[in-house]
């Protein structure tokens, strides 16, 4: 489904099935140098039992126009816009990595658009180590080699999606190498300047889902407590947060152990009444 958004067009994968305002809206907003096909596994299954889904390309990315966005606010508006003009009512928002800090900002910043909030493989701050920021601008490459190996728990993890030949560890490294050069640096960048995960969640009104993985390098769990704290100690009634970490689960937990976040994330939103 296409969009245009300050004159650009912007892509959004629907999971197969129309949207509709009679059903509650999701939006998906992937992490660095990815596309919306990260969430494939969880988006159609949804789509397909009660939600209408948007899984967005962010501007710059896959096939939405660019050129990427600077900052997290500057993409935290953009979701907010998307969300006005898909006209099928406020969010539940998920996020992973980068698309964490996108959702929560996101949340902050424009409740009325958002129902409740994801975050999948997030720390707070979000600091990119000083080799693999040089990495990323000098030698992509170099710099998809180690986010590919520190994003799994392993090299023959069993795929999301059994079939012969399969591998999700070649399949993130190939989905790297389709986005635009420069595009990775950039998103490196707007992650290492975010400063205002802890201050905007304590402003979120909205219920919130905090998801890590135990084998997480790229985001470990501990990294996500600061954040976990802030959620946690929000003043609004009802708002709650549930915090889950997953077992032998690496950043790339969509792909690794694509039912169990597909299940974490429908009880959550069975408990706050999606």
């Amino acid at each position: 489904m296409d969009f245009v958004i300050d004159g650009r067009k912007i892509y959004a994968y629907t999971g197969g099935r129309p949207v509709c305002a009679t059903r509650p809206l999701i939006v998906f907003i992937h992490g660095a140098q990815h596309d919306h096909s990260v969430w494939i596994l969880q988006s159609r299954f949804l789509a397909h039992h009660g939600f209408s889904v948007l899984a967005v390309d962010l501007p710059g990315h896959g096939r939405s126009e660019g050129p990427p966005l600077a900052s997290v606010e500057a993409l935290a508006d953009w979701t907010a816009q998307l969300i006005r003009a898909a006209r099928l009512g406020p969010a539940h928002l998920v996020g992973h990595s980068m698309g964490s800090l996108i959702a929560l900002e996101t949340a902050a910043r424009h409740p009325k658009e958002t129902l409740s909030l994801a975050l999948l493989g997030t720390a707070a701050p979000m600091r990119v180590s000083a080799a693999l920021l040089n990495a990323a601008r000098e030698d992509e490459a170099r710099a998809f080699d180690m986010i590919n190996a520190w994003s799994h728990s392993g090299i023959t993890v069993h795929p999301g999606c059994p079939g012969p030949g399969f591998s999700i560890f070649n399949q993130n490294r190939r989905l790297m190498e389709r986005q635009p050069p420069g595009v990775l640096h950039n998103d490196f960048m707007a992650c290492n300047a975010y400063e205002g995960a802890l201050a905007s969640a304590a402003r979120i009104q909205c219920p919130a889902l905090v998801v890590s993985g135990s084998r997480d390098i790229m985001t470990p769990a501990r990294a996500a407590k600061p954040l976990v704290e802030a959620l946690r100690g929000r003043p609004e009634p009802g708002s709650g947060t549930t915090v889950v970490e997953l077992a032998d689960c690496g950043h790339a937990m969509m792909a690794e152990q694509p039912d169990r976040v597909l299940r974490v994330l429908r009880q959550f939103w069975t408990n706050h009444h999606a």
